[in-house]
This record gives structure tokens, C-alpha cells and sequence, in this order.
């Protein structure tokens, strides 16, 4: 099939990242455009998605567009149920879907506060309580995931589903800001940062479009604490 992805700035961009891993990380391929955040192309360019407001904009093969990452996973599942965007086993697939569901509709406190920024990483970014308990939830819902699927792997619900993918750009937002939480979801922010397609992101993200001031914090830096480099 003919899918042909738009997505936001690669550094900047969260609901792109998930939309573009709903591809890569499942063995999918589709035709990149960029739409450049914060600039008079991106209005021109998403206008041949319509009617996608937002990126990530999917174009099926047959020229209708699907705008959302959330009705993105459900469209590409849907045709490609051997990919694996939700777990085959009931229990396991209704936990991912779950996750998926609270990750599309909350957190914002985190979203605001730390925007995704793949060019940065601080040392501290003082969260306050609303972000503090945001990241409490996180703990609680990746060690519930993991209890009621049994997922003793780096993912949480057996093998690297939709759950993964929405939750990627959180462990971005974790390694970016240095944000506290428990051993467990550290260790699940690792894996993140380890993940091939996420390295390979991320080094395209590095290079590619402006910087965009609207991200930039005025925080101490730190290196960034996963891969520098991707490899193929």
C-alpha cells in the first residue's frame, strides 16, 4: 500500500514521532513530508492533507487522509493485524489500549511544561506539583501495565506495541528535562532511548530544520543520557 506521512519538525514534534514509529517500528513504510512548526510553509503544506489540522496527517492509497496518531494506529492496525500494533491476547491488548487512550487525552501538565525538545537535555527544570504528580500516574500506570500483562521485556505489554509508541515521546521528555521516577520507569525510559527507529529519529532530529526559540528554556544543560549516535 501507498501511505505518505506528514509530520512536524522531528526535533520538536511528539505526535510525529508516534505517528512516524506507528510505521517504523512495525515494519511499515510510507512517504515522509515535512511540514516545518511555526512557519508560513506549514499551513500551505498540511493543506494537501485535508482536512489534517495537526500533524501527524496520514494519505492512504486511495487519497483519504486520516489526521490523529490515535485514528492512525487504528487504521494501520486494522489493515495490517500481522504488525503487531496491538497485542494479540485480549487482556494485554485492552491494557495497551488503555494507555494509548489516557496517554492521547492527559498529562498535560507535562506536555506543558516540557515540550519535546530531541536538541536539549537540562539538569533541572524545577517541576512543579501538577507535573510532579503527572509522572507519579506514569509509575503507576507502567507498573499496572506490566502486572496485568505479565511483561517481564523492556516493553509494557510483552512485545513494543501502540503503547510503546505513544509513551516514546514522554521517555524524550524524561531524558530532556531529568525528570525523577522510580527505577522501574527509568529502566522503561531507557529502553526508549535505546530503540533503533527512536536513534534514528533522533538523528535526523539533530540535523534537520530550524531551530524553533519557542522551545528553548533557560535551564543548565547536561549531555544528552542516552546513545549520542545512531548506527545502522
Amino acid at each position: 500500500m501507498d501511505y505518505h506521512l506528514c509530520i512536524g519538525d522531528r526535533a520538536y514534534s511528539s505526535w510525529s514521532l508516534r505517528g512516524w514509529l506507528l510505521f517504523e517500528a512495525f515494519g511499515l513504510r510510507a512517504r515522509i513530508t515535512l511540514a516545518p512548526l511555526y512557519c508560513e510553509d506549514f499551513a500551505r503544506i498540511l493543506s494537501g492533507f485535508a482536512p489534517a489540522r495537526t500533524v501527524p496527517a496520514l494519505r492512504l492509497s486511495d487519497g483519504v487522509v486520516v489526521a490523529d496518531s490515535l485514528a492512525i494506529a487504528e487504521e494501520l492496525a486494522s489493515r495490517h493485524p500481522e504488525a503487531g500494533h496491538w497485542p494479540a491476547e485480549p487482556r494485554a491488548r485492552a491494557v495497551a489500549r488503555a494507555l494509548v487512550a489516557e496517554m492521547h487525552s492527559g498529562f498535560t501538565a507535562l506536555r506543558s511544561h516540557c515540550p519535546m525538545n530531541l536538541r536539549a537535555s537540562y539538569r533541572e527544570c524545577a517541576p512543579p506539583q501538577p507535573v510532579l504528580d503527572d509522572l507519579a500516574r506514569l509509575e503507576q500506570l507502567w507498573a499496572w501495565a506490566r502486572d496485568e500483562t505479565g511483561s517481564g521485556g523492556p516493553w509494557l505489554c510483552g512485545a513494543y506495541s501502540a503503547a510503546d509508541a505513544f509513551f516514546a515521546p514522554v521517555a524524550a521528555r524524561v531524558a530532556g528535562y531529568n525528570l525523577p521516577l522510580n527505577t522501574a520507569a527509568m529502566d522503561y525510559v531507557g529502553a526508549h532511548l535505546h530503540h533503533e527507529p527512536f536513534l534514528h529519529w533522533r538523528a535526523q532530529a539533530l540535523v534537520e530544520g530550524p531551530e524553533q526559540p519557542i522551545y528553548r528554556r533557560d535551564w543548565p544543560q547536561r549531555p544528552w543520557p542516552g546513545p549520542a549516535l545512531y548506527q545502522p
